[in-house]
């Protein structure tokens, strides 16, 4: 189903181990759940479950991969050749233990004959954590429209993949919503920006300097060059367009804000940083979407409100990174629209630009109150759209001016 267009996807209930067993049975390959013709003819350590000693030696009980957990078996010290998961292993004990001694140093101690089954179990969890991580770090590089990696981190709890949740690089329209209208053609440019180029024929400045960083300020929209524009893909006006230029990394917030996303890459200010999609549904649609998610506490709404509010973005199950970037009170993210393939200003495509020098490692933020160039305060929640008019959710971002609240 997921290669069709415009299909629902729905999740597999089977567990991973019950997949690798029929495919073993049928003698089937499928290599996203670790079957293959190598681990259907060989043994390969997946992961390392328990430890004990007897008469002096060290077994490990061995996951195998591609092998359901029925299948696992002791194996001596001498016979693992996994250096990688052999540290992995140890790390996620001690790491246990410290958890349990509240942080405290700890000393590993090497005449322990066998692990408490809450240590075996944590270890156990937080193995198949990893390789969870690890699939669906894989799944959003396959699917990412952009040459910048995506990573997934995870040093904090057992949390795993979002099981809802389903990469999309661009809009995607409810029923009756068209995202791609009113383009017939472009500009004749040979070297923009000319006198009749994007902008300046919608009666606005080109968007970008000639280092192409932003040079407009907030609330200003921005027309880039389109599909039937004569300028190649070079065109110092679409910037936009061709995806966020910088690795990121989805990464496990420790004070409570569950995914966060932080940049591996320095970013200069004014830079294009990722575009903010989702599933695009009317403000009756969001306005019922939102009682939900104020109920779980989460926050996923973005009214297209530039002309009109008759729109809203839903990134809470389509979306790309952008679904994962926290709030801010004080952030590092501006919003600006923009128009491209569509010129319909009920509809523009949402950019997310710097504010300032963003160092790598530093978490992306922008303000879910941001419309525009207008910061809506706590104070003008007269002025918020309906699906903006619910119940007000505690801010956790800590900046020095924060308001206390998302919305």
């Amino acid at each position: 189903m997921e290669g069709w267009r415009g299909a629902w996807y729905v999740p597999c209930l089977a567990s991973l181990e019950t997949l690798q067993e029929l495919c073993r049975k049928e003698n089937l390959r499928c290599k996203s759940i670790g079957i293959t013709n190598r681990s259907l003819k060989s043994y390969e350590v997946e992961y390392l479950c328990d430890y004990k000693v007897e008469e002096g030696k060290a077994y490990y009980l061995v996951k195998w991969k591609g092998w359901p957990e029925s299948s696992n078996t002791w194996e001596p010290r001498k016979h693992l050749n996994c250096p990688l998961l052999l540290q992995n292993f140890l790390r996620d004990k001690n790491e246990y233990l410290s958890r349990v001694r509240e942080g405290k140093a700890l000393k590993v101690r090497n005449h322990v004959k066998t692990l408490k089954p809450a240590i075996a179990d944590y270890i156990v969890k937080k193995a198949k954590q990893r390789i969870a991580l690890q699939r669906w770090k894989e799944e959003l590089n396959r699917k990412k429209n952009h040459k910048a990696m995506i990573l997934v981190e995870n040093t904090v709890d057992l949390e795993g993949p979002p099981l809802d949740f389903y990469y999309i690089n661009e809009y995607k329209p409810a029923p009756g919503i068209n995202v791609l209208n009113g383009i017939t053609t472009g500009c004749e440019c040979a070297d923009c920006p000319a006198e009749k180029c994007c902008p300046k024929e919608a009666g606005f400045i080109l968007a970008y300097n000639k280092r192409k960083k932003l040079k407009i300020q907030p609330g200003l929209p921005i027309y880039e060059c389109n599909s039937y524009c004569r300028c190649g893909p070079d065109c110092p006006n679409r910037i936009v367009q061709k995806g966020t230029p910088y690795s990121l990394c989805i990464f496990r917030t420790n004070n409570g804000r569950g995914w966060g996303v932080k940049t591996l890459q320095k970013i200069k200010t004014n830079s294009f940083v990722m575009e903010y999609v989702g599933e695009v549904i009317t403000s009756e649609e969001a306005e019922r979407r939102g009682q939900v998610y104020d109920n779980q506490g989460n926050t996923y709404l973005f009214d297209l409100d530039y002309d009109s509010d008759e729109f809203t973005v839903d990134a809470a199950r389509y979306g790309n990174v952008s679904h994962f970037v926290n709030h801010s009170c004080d952030p590092n993210l501006q919003v600006f629209n923009v128009f491209i393939d569509n010129l319909d200003l009920r509809l523009p495509r949402i950019a997310l630009f710097s504010t300032r020098t963003i160092k790598a490692g530093e978490e992306l933020t922008f303000d879910y109150q941001m419309k525009g160039s207008i910061d809506l305060t706590s104070d003008s929640a007269e002025g918020l759209s309906p699906s903006k008019k619910r119940i007000r959710t505690v801010c956790k971002c800590g900046a020095v001016c924060c308001r206390g609240y998302l919305n």
